[in-house]
């Protein structure tokens, strides 16, 4: 299908889920003009999550969108990363942030509750354009029309599609098959208390406290720090349910961290009962699915990874921001898929590469890598031109 950018005003585009990559990829294309429909399982909207870290990779991206206000009002630039040994406390590698980071890479840091981050890009998506309920069922191509079917139902046409429905993609099932993800051998529990919890204990804005073969990262979830957050990863051999989560032993969670350093187990007594829950980490084979034709995959239903990077948003994002720039560069969608896929595999075999082996900040490094990239401008060419340069980034 090809259309000039005079008639992407015409191009009927449908995004599946309207998570941290589909509310992005929605707002990106309709600044083009594009009517845009996107489609998401749950009845409404409902932030919700732990806490997830915004790098600068991922920054850029919002002031591009005019929603990093939001994001920087409400949650924590920490002045550094800290990394230490999770049984002596000594200091690993330490990455100075805050302003220091901002003149290093461009754009700060943050950190706050995911549900912020939610927030902030649905305000930049054209009032009325989620369809709520809508959980897909399947895809019928007919000629150049692709026809959404949904289970309740109903019905809905598209030029194309982009896949941002996750670890679980339906989209993805349909064009390779029911290819379930399976357990990574790895749970972590997580949860967040108010700082009243943590008693007399003096906590950092974010550390990283590493073990043989598990791990704690904690940081403040708010301006104010008023709300503490913490991970805990282990190891374990069998996930019995087809959940992702569910309510945490304590006594448990503290037993595998018991010989580790006085703060962690401070921080893992502060939680209180019904605080915390433990997540399984699934993951599918190593194999990025782009999509095929008009119909194309971003986020973690192309390139699902261990979170280990902190990078999962980031990645969904700057896919976003490199799929507009190659439809906003060809009139053939096919062929914009083509261009998207071949300048983000690199990058996202990198990064899953990294996050997976979880060696990242374990040791003195450059991370210009991940945090200096822009992927409004990476790549540059006339069949992937850089969007407009956004505004001075500014509180």
């Amino acid at each position: 299908m090809r259309s000039s950018r005079g008639e992407l005003a015409q191009v009927r585009v449908a995004v599946i889920g309207a998570g941290i990559g589909g509310t992005a990829m929605a707002a990106l294309v309709q600044r083009f003009g594009c009517e845009v429909a996107v489609y998401e399982q749950y009845e409404r909207f409902a932030p919700a999550g732990g806490g997830i870290h915004l790098s600068p990779n991922l920054m850029r991206v919002l002031r591009h969108l005019d929603v990093h206000r939001h994001v920087m009002m409400k949650g924590q630039e920490p002045r550094a990363f800290l990394n230490r040994d999770a049984v002596t406390g000594e200091m690993i590698y330490a990455l100075a942030l805050g302003e220091c980071g901002y003149r290093r890479f461009g754009a700060p840091f943050i950190a706050l509750r995911r549900g912020e981050l939610q927030t902030a890009l649905m305000s930049a998506v054209t009032p009325g354009s989620v369809r709520w309920g809508k959980r897909l069922a399947g895809l019928d191509w007919r000629g150049e029309t692709i026809v959404l079917s949904f289970d309740d139902g109903s019905r809905a046409d598209a030029d194309i599609v982009i896949a941002a429905d996750g670890l679980r993609s339906r989209v993805r099932s349909i064009l390779r098959g029911n290819e379930q993800p399976v357990f990574a051998g790895q749970v972590a529990f997580r949860g967040s208390y108010p700082r009243q919890g943590l008693g007399d204990l003096h906590v950092d804005d974010l550390t990283k406290w590493w073990g043989d073969d598990t791990f704690v990262l904690s940081y403040w979830l708010d301006r104010a720090q008023r709300d503490f957050y913490f991970a805990a990863m282990i190891p374990q051999s069998t996930w019995a349910t087809e959940a992702s989560f569910e309510p945490a032993d304590l006594d448990e969670m503290r037993r595998a961290f018991e010989l580790c350093h006085p703060d962690i187990r401070k921080m893992l007594a502060g939680a209180p009962a019904g605080s915390v829950m433990k997540w399984a980490l699934f993951e599918r084979p190593p194999c990025f699915e782009f999509g095929t034709g008009r119909v194309v995959l971003i986020g973690d239903a192309c390139h699902p990874m261990r979170p280990f990077m902190s990078q999962g948003a980031a990645m969904a994002l700057e896919d976003a921001v490199t799929l507009t720039r190659a439809i906003q560069g060809h009139g053939d969608f096919e062929r914009a898929a083509q261009v998207f896929a071949d300048a983000r595999r690199e990058r996202l075999t990198r990064v899953h590469r990294v996050s997976a082996a979880n060696t990242f900040m374990r040791r003195d490094l450059d991370p210009q890598w991940v945090f200096g990239y822009d992927a409004l401008g990476a790549h540059e060419t006339a069949q992937l031109p850089a969007l407009r340069a956004a505004p001075a980034m500014a509180a």
